[in-house]
C-alpha cells in the first residue's frame, strides 16, 4: 500500500548503499537509482550526497526518512489490522533463511505450518546470514532463522537450538581414518569452505582461531555458496570441508561421504532474529513460536 519509491528509499537511507539495497528488496542497482531519481524530482531536493564512493543523507534525507519510517510502519499495520478483523489467520509471511537452514531444516517447518494455517502466503528468501539480518533490519522481511547472532541493534536474536559441524571428505581421504581432528590436522589437507559472510564460514573461522589457527593458513581450493556444491566438489576428492551435520544426511547414508567430528566440538546456535521495535502481526508471532519449537526439537 505504500509508495514504493519511499520503501526503495528507505532502504538505500538505511544501507547507506544502493547495491546493499538492492540486494535487500531483489533490485537491480539500476532500478534502485531511478525510484531515488523519481523520488528527488517528486520533492524537488536532493536526498543523498554522493562522493568518495560513498553516500549520505542530505537535511532533506533525514527529514524523509523520518516520515518514511512512520509512514512505511503505519501502512504495515493498518493492513495487519484490517486483515486481521476478519479472524482468519491470513496474509503475507516474509521469511528469511540462511543456506543451510533453508535447504535442509526449514521445508518440513514450512510444509507443516501451511498445514495448519493454509491461508497464511509464506515467501523464502535464501541468502547468508548477514544480509538476512541487514533485509530485516531494511523492513523487507519479517523473520529470519540465521546460523549465528546478529549483532544490530535494531533486531532481536533469540537463540532457539544448536547444530553441529563437522568435517566431511570421501571414505578414501586421509582424514576418514581418523576418529577425530583437531583445527591444525586440516592445514595439510586442501580444503573446500563456504563464501565470506555465510554463518557457516563465519563461525568456522572464529573456531579455527579459538584454537590457535588462522583461517588464512588453510589450503582454500573454492569458496563456494552453496552447500549441495560443496558437497558435490568434496565427493570428487579434491578436498575436505566443514559442514552442518544436518545438511549431509543422504551422503552418509549413500556411503558418498564421510563424517569426521572436530576435536573439541564445533557446535553453532539457530537463531530466529526479528525487529525490537517494529509492530508484528499475528501470523508473525505464531511462526514465531512454532518455528522456535520445531528448531528446538531438531536439536534434541
Amino acid at each position: 500500500m505504500a509508495d514504493r519509491r519511499l520503501q526503495v528509499f528507505h532502504a538505500v537511507a538505511r544501507h547507506l548503499s544502493f547495491t546493499k539495497a538492492g540486494e535487500a528488496l531483489h533490485m537491480t542497482q539500476p532500478a534502485v537509482t531511478f525510484q531515488i531519481k523519481q523520488l528527488e524530482e517528486r520533492f524537488n531536493a536532493r536526498l543523498f550526497d554522493r562522493g568518495g564512493g560513498r553516500i549520505s543523507l542530505t537535511s532533506a534525507g533525514e527529514l524523509v526518512l523520518d516520515y518514511a519510517e512512520r509512514i512505511l510502519g503505519l501502512s504495515n499495520e493498518l493492513d495487519i489490522r484490517v486483515a486481521e478483523m476478519t479472524g482468519e489467520m491470513s496474509g503475507s509471511l516474509l521469511v528469511g533463511a540462511s543456506t543451510t537452514i533453508a535447504e535442509f531444516m526449514l521445508p518440513p517447518i514450512l510444509g507443516e505450518f501451511n498445514v495448519r494455517h493454509p491461508q497464511v502466503r509464506a515467501r523464502l528468501t535464501v541468502a547468508h546470514s548477514e544480509a538476512i539480518g541487514n533485509a530485516i533490519a531494511a523492513h523487507t522481511l519479517d523473520i529470519g532463522l540465521i546460523e549465528s547472532h546478529a549483532n544490530h541493534p535494531s533486531l532481536q536474536c533469540e537463540i532457539c537450538g544448536d547444530d553441529e559441524l563437522q568435517v566431511v571428505c570421501t571414505p578414501n581421504h586421509p582424514l576418514a581414518r581418523r576418529g577425530e581432528v583437531d583445527a591444525r590436522g586440516l592445514l595439510a589437507h586442501d580444503f573446500i569452505a563456504r563464501e565470506p559472510g555465510s554463518g557457516t564460514r563465519e563461525v568456522t573461522d572464529d573456531y579455527l582461531r579459538a584454537c590457535g589457527v588462522e583461517p588464512e593458513k588453510l589450503r582454500i581450493l573454492m569458496e563456494l555458496s552453496s552447500p549441495e556444491a560443496l558437497k558435490g566438489v568434496v565427493a570428487t576428492g579434491l578436498g575436505c570441508s566443514i559442514v552442518s551435520r544436518a545438511s549431509f544426511e543422504k551422503e552418509r547414508q549413500l556411503g558418498t561421504l564421510i563424517a569426521v567430528p572436530l576435536r573439541p566440538r564445533l557446535k553453532r546456535t539457530l537463531s530466529l532474529v526479528y525487529p525490537k521495535d517494529r509492530f508484528r502481526s499475528k501470523v508473525v508471532l505464531t511462526f514465531v513460536d512454532f518455528a522456535r519449537k520445531k528448531l528446538r526439537e531438531l536439536s534434541v
